[in-house]
């Protein structure tokens, strides 16, 4: 008899198919019937025909053959989960008893085929996690009998149909995770059996339509990564059986329904990463079977909800990245299930509560960035097994905990910008499972806690800008995971331990402004995977050796202010990821490297100020197109300026000042407009504002521009070199000078004429900015845009600063300097 018909188009389906695994084997053109067949399901009655096929996860590839459209009594087609490409052929509207059909998982492309509105029969639809593209067609609202309709993870285009609105037994519609447009279509609303509506990560437009509150069977409403606005509509009230409503990354925006307390199963409800403004609605309290809500990364203001506390199961509360006011209130701590809280860059003030140390679940506490006052509660971590504590940028005061470690599980503790005092307790320097410390910004106190270094997981360690003493003890070098070492604006003493070498992952390196001697070991050269060291304002000495170009990967390179001599290496050539080069403050001699000029990654700045170098300026630094800064005064550089750098389009700042150049000046613009305070002590510069080269400009000590106006001499900041004969460092010099003087005229540069009425006061006041600039701590530090501002208004009023200013930074005296030299403000 021969094999039958349906046999024949199941081989003329294998002969398209790839089967590198011979999963289809047993597919035997000479047997009578398929039923046999490997994934062939036949009826059991007299005239068997095919009603199932599952080929399902049997890496075939491939394409899928239009011969499937002469298996017209198949009701289950599952090929899902293989590598089957191209199109999806057009003749499968032909399976006219279909009911299943799953082709998810696979690398189908182009449209879907119109002929599949033919299927009324099919209840299931799954073509997910393919390549499909173009849109959903309208004729997919004539599949009356569709239930499930899953679609996500292709490329789909488009607005959604209106017909959707026709499939009133669809209880599922995944759709997410492709390029769908517009907005969504009110008819959803028609969809009365939906329970399951996800449309996530597409580009969905305008607002919410307030038909969704139609379907009141709707259990999960997954909308986010959208680009959804308006409001979030009061109708969501009705949807009473919502389990999970996910509208988080929109841009949804005024103040949340308080209707939205109407949904009274509803256990998470993400709304973060919206414009979403006004307070926190109380009826948010009625969501008694909630265990996550997440309404971070909004405009909300108010205080945090007393109600909420009335949500015994909830174990996640995230309300970071607010307005939110006020104190936190006590009766959270009553939430016994609470697992996860962050309440950070709010504006709460008050305290912590002491309740926290008493909530056995809490894993993770984030309150950063508040006005949080008083003590860490003592207790904190004895009852729970912390994982995360970051309470940074506060105004919190004591001592560190000394439990917050008791259970072994801290893994991030996070204490910084606070006004901490006392030592680190041994409970955390001892925390074998800690891999960042961050205490930064405190007033601790102590040597340095050797005991980390026993802790084999510890990745990041900042205790800069403290008042730690001591050296820094060799142990170091057991840190072996170490990546970030933060030391600065410390009081360490004693030489860098060569033991830092073995510090194999350490991306970042930082000890700037301290008391460190000795030379820069030349292990510290090992450590290959750094990409910033800072080893500015200490008392460095010696060479630099030449092991540094070993640092393939270093970006930022600072080394100013200390007292290290001898020539620039010229392996520093080798640095090609280099974009910051921090040289000036020291003694370096000789030339320049050209090699400096094959550094091609330097943007930010090169300052080589400052030092003892010679001999010509290389032309080949006119390579460095990127570069924004160059600083290579107080040197004694001669020759010209080369006309190379007429390429350094990028210079948004220079300074060649006392040096013995001669020669006319590069054609580049800002050269050409910069003020002659970046030139001025040099013996034989023309151009620009020195003028015609043509004729005898006279460069006296006290330069004129252009056209014979004055220039006044205090833009210029003229530091007494006595200072340094005498020890110690310009600030602290300044600083106790003004407890005994006042802001006098006195601490300026004796060729500074006092008499002037117009200078002396802008002096006066850039002083107390700098003043300012150099404060302990960081909170009081002005920001960039924030001194050039005031700078402005000095040069515009001759500056009269609050002279509170000045009290206030000059009552706290720091042990640090920062160069006035390194970028030069016309104002």
């Amino acid at each position: 008899m021969g094999l039958n018909a349906e046999g024949q188009y199941l081989l003329d389906i294998k002969s398209r198919i790839g089967d590198a695994y011979n999963n289809l084997s047993n597919w035997n053109p000479n047997d009578s019937t398929p039923c046999g067949w490997k994934g062939v399901n036949c009826t059991s009655d007299y005239n068997q025909v095919v009603w199932r096929l599952d080929l399902s996860s049997m890496n075939l590839s491939g394409s899928l053959s239009p011969s499937i459209g002469g298996l017209v009594h198949l009701t289950h087609l599952n090929v899902s989960f293989n590598f089957l490409s191209t199109n999806i052929p057009s003749e499968i509207g032909n399976c006219s008893s279909l009911e299943v059909l799953y082709l998810n998982n696979n690398l189908f492309e182009g449209q879907l085929p119109v002929e599949l509105a033919k299927l009324s029969c099919l209840t299931d639809l799954n073509i997910a996690n393919n390549r499909i593209s173009g849109p959903l067609p309208y004729q997919i609202g004539n599949l009356s009998s569709l239930s499930l309709l899953v679609a996500y993870s292709n490329d789909i285009t488009g607005p959604l149909p209106a017909s959707l609105g026709n499939l009133k037994n669809l209880r599922t519609f995944r759709a997410g995770q492709n390029l769908i447009s517009g907005s969504l279509p009110s008819e959803i609303g028609g969809c009365e059996s939906l329970e399951y509506l996800g449309l996530a990560q597409n580009q969905l437009s305008e607002e919410i339509p307030k038909e969704i509150g139609m379907l009141q069977n709707l259990t999960d409403l997954i909308l986010w990564t959208n680009q959804l606005s308006g409001s979030i509509p009061e109708e969501l009230g009705n949807c009473t059986n919502l389990g999970t409503l996910a509208l988080y990354d929109n841009k949804l925006e005024g103040p949340m329904p308080r209707e939205l307390g109407n949904l009274l199963f509803l256990r998470r409800l993400y709304l973060y990463r919206n414009n979403l403004n006004g307070a926190i609605p109380k009826e948010i309290g009625n969501l008694s079977f909630a265990v996550e809500i997440d309404f971070s990364s909004n405009v909300l203001t108010g205080e945090i909800p007393i109600e909420l506390t009335k949500i015994s199961g909830l174990q996640l509360l995230y309300l970071f990245d607010n307005k939110l006011k006020g104190v936190i209130p006590d009766e959270l701590t009553t939430l016994e299930n609470l697992t996860k809280l962050d309440l950070s860059i709010n504006s709460l003030t008050g305290t912590i509560p002491k309740g926290f140390q008493h909530m056995k679940p809490l894993v993770m506490l984030q309150l950063f960035n508040n006005s949080l006052s008083g003590i860490i509660p003592q207790a904190l971590g004895v009852y729970s097994k912390l994982w995360v504590v970051d309470l940074s940028n506060n105004n919190l005061t004591g001592e560190i905990p000394r439990h917050l470690c008791r259970n072994e599980n801290l893994i991030l503790l996070n204490l910084g910008s606070n006004n901490l005092t006392g030592y680190i307790p041994t409970g955390v320097t001892n925390c074998t499972s800690l891999v960042q410390l961050h205490l930064a910004a405190n007033g601790l106190v102590g040597s340095f806690p050797s005991d980390l270094c026993k802790m084999g997981n510890l990745s990041g360690i900042e205790l800069d800008e403290n008042k730690f003493t001591g050296p820094i003890p060799p142990e170091i070098g057991q840190c072996h995971v170490l990546q970030r070492l933060h030391l600065s604006g410390n009081y360490f003493t004693g030489e860098l331990p060569r033991q830092i070498g073995k510090l194999s992952q350490l991306v970042i390196f930082n000890v700037s402004s301290n008391f460190l001697t000795g030379v820069i070991p030349a292990e510290i050269f090992s450590c290959k995977m750094l990409q910033r060291l800072d080893l500015t304002r200490n008392s460095f000495v010696g060479a630099i050796p030449s092991e540094i170009g070993a640092l393939s990967q270093l970006e930022i390179l600072m080394l100013s202010e200390n007292q290290l001599s001898g020539n620039i290496p010229v392996e520093v050539g080798n640095l090609s990821r280099l974009t910051y080069l921090q040289m000036g403050g020291n003694l370096f001699s000789g030339e320049i490297p050209v090699t400096l000029g094959r550094i091609l990654s330097l943007q930010i700045a090169l300052n080589l100020s400052y030092n003892n170098l010679s001999g010509p300026i290389p032309a080949e630094l006119g390579n460095l197109e990127l570069l924004e800064f160059l600083l290579l005064n107080n040197n004694h550089l001669s020759g010209e300026i080369p006309d190379s750098f007429e390429k350094l389009s990028s210079l948004l700042g220079c300074n060649f000042s006392n040096n013995d150049l001669t020669g006319p000046l590069p054609s580049l613009s800002l050269f050409q407009k910069t003020g002659i305070d970046s030139f001025f002590g040099n013996k034989g510069l023309c151009g620009g504002p020195f003028g015609n080269c043509n004729g005898s400009p006279s460069f006296s000590s006290d330069p004129s521009d252009a056209q014979g106006r004055s220039l006044r001499i205090g833009k210029i900041i003229a530091i007494i070199s006595a200072v340094i004969d005498q020890g110690g460092d310009l600030v602290s010099w300044v600083r106790n000078y003004i407890q005994v003087h006042s802001l006098s005229p006195g601490m300026l540069d004796d060729r500074v004429n006092v008499q002037d009425q117009n200078t002396i006061p802008h002096m006066i006041t850039v002083m107390k900015i700098a003043l300012l600039c150099t404060s302990t701590s960081p909170v009081d530090r002005p920001t960039m845009r924030e001194v050039v501002l005031m700078l402005i208004e000095s040069n515009k009023l001759e500056g009269h600063l609050d002279s509170s200013s000045s009290s206030s930074s000059s009552s706290s005296p720091s042990h640090h300097s920062n160069s006035s030299d390194e970028l030069i403000v016309h104002v």
